[in-house]
């Protein structure tokens, strides 16, 4: 069952800070995620060659599981999350990632009983309904996608994740042409039709093994607009779009919870504030100490509200400090242990300011996913959170109006931002507020123009 959120979590932006939800999670080993501190989850992926069998990819995780927990305890951290975000070969073969699970979470087990770490595990099986040129939502693959949710959670994952594909036919042929109405179908309509469809049987496994239902995030169709739009210099895609696809992306992701998800949020959910300032449950989030995987120009903005701080993901292999998980994951604790010690001496929420404005006029994406901009973003969402298409259609004019009012001398948009925002506003202004027109007409476009889209397949339409 799907309840729709038509009102935040929270009475104001203020109340939102780092290490606290209104609705947090409790991990089997002690771990408690926005019950007051912040924690540092770790991420990492295998090197190609320890893919080929099962064992060596095996082998590879408790390594590399060991060695983080190792490091924690050498440097004296109190807590610490792991994620595995699966390998194509470890969702397509649910017995694989059931004991990658296993061999994690008995390393974890030991650990807690000698040193008293509190743990957490979250395992992130992949979208595998998609390829080249098929997107598969409904069908075998995601029976297998069933099955290994099913293998980890009884292999002992706490948190159980996913990033979805739904609508990533339609975002790849929006975002091509700056079609801003192609956003809204693809990221607010079918990938929240998706997510709601998946989550519910997500959450249904979650409660049969005694798991949490974690959360979701836009990578496929948001993270994908904010690389293309690169950084400053870039003219790829424009930022203001970037940002408006990362917005609406807040009503898709809202979706999860919805349909059962409990939190944490996924770390590159960048829409994580705003959906945070609905929901009330913890999030992750990624950035400064992400550089590993990618850039990004707002780093420090985004510990502003989280409740596990990541380093998105980095390939297991050695550098001068130790393993490349070993030196990530103490960067990731000394983070963790600043913010905490803000909240132990009534600093929270200086610390909170002060990370958000150094990245807050950086660029249009830093300035709207600010928290007090996250807020109003989140309030325009639940104004109409009973409809799919509204919400989204919300998200984005809020945008546009935010970044029209802003500032301009502190927040400087080139006149390639300018006009791309004024082209986002018209073709705002054009759409209908009648969400079956819109739904029926975009149906009938898509289907016509972009030969992947086969919505009888895969959004039982």
């Amino acid at each position: 069952m799907v309840k729709r959120y038509t009102s935040q979590a929270y009475k104001a932006a203020d109340d939102m800070i780092f290490g606290k939800s209104v609705y947090p999670v409790k991990s089997e080993l002690g771990l408690e995620v926005g019950a007051g501190y912040v924690t540092a989850e770790v991420n990492y992926a295998p090197r190609p060659e320890a893919g080929v069998s099962k064992e060596k990819l095996v082998s590879e995780y408790r390594r590399l599981t060991t060695d983080i927990l190792a490091r924690a305890v050498q440097i004296g951290f109190p807590a610490v999350s792991l994620e595995t975000e699966h390998v194509e070969q470890m969702t397509n073969n649910p017995t694989w990632g059931g004991e990658i699970a296993h061999v994690q979470k008995t390393i974890l087990e030991e650990y807690h009983e000698e040193y008293g770490i509190k743990c957490g595990l979250r395992h992130t099986p992949g979208d595998i309904r998609e390829n080249r040129d098929l997107l598969a939502l409904i069908g075998p693959k995601y029976d297998t996608l069933m099955e290994s949710f099913e293998a980890v959670a009884e292999g002992g994952a706490d948190f159980l994740s996913i990033e979805t594909m739904g609508g990533k036919e339609i975002l790849d042929y929006a975002i091509l042409r700056n079609d801003v109405p192609g956003l809204i179908y693809a990221i607010g309509c079918l990938g929240s039709i998706d997510m709601a469809m998946i989550w519910q049987d997500i959450r249904k496994i979650a409660d049969k093994k005694g798991r949490i239902a974690a959360g979701d995030t836009d990578c496929a169709q948001a993270n994908t607009a904010m690389f293309i739009a690169g950084g400053l210099l870039d003219k790829n895609l424009a930022h203001t779009l970037a940002i408006i696809a990362r917005t609406i992306s807040a009503a898709r992701t809202l979706t999860g919870y919805e349909a059962g998800a409990q939190g944490p949020g996924k770390d590159c959910g960048y829409e994580n504030t705003i959906v945070k300032s609905i929901t009330g449950c913890p999030i992750a989030q990624e950035g400064k100490s992400a550089t590993c995987a990618h850039a990004d120009v707002m780093g420090n903005l985004t510990m502003q509200v989280c409740d596990l701080w990541s380093n998105e993901s980095v390939e297991y292999h050695g550098e001068f400090g130790g393993t490349s998980v070993q030196c990530w994951s103490q960067t990731l604790n000394m983070d963790a242990a600043l913010l905490n010690v803000a909240t132990e001496t009534g600093n929270a929420k200086l610390l909170r300011d002060m990370l958000c404005l150094s990245d807050k006029y950086r660029d249009p994406q830093g300035y709207i996913l600010a928290y007090d901009n996250a807020y109003k973003i989140g309030s325009a969402i639940v104004k109409d959170g009973n409809d799919i298409y509204l919400r989204a259609k919300n998200a984005a004019i809020e945008t546009v109006n935010l970044l029209t009012a802003a500032d301009s001398k502190k927040l400087v948009m080139s006149k390639f931002e300018k006009n791309a925002l004024a082209d986002a506003k018209a073709a705002l202004e054009a759409l209908t507020d009648e969400a079956d027109t819109f739904m029926s007409d975009s149906l009938e476009k898509y289907k016509v123009e972009e030969p992947r889209f086969k919505p009888d397949a895969n959004y039982k339409f």
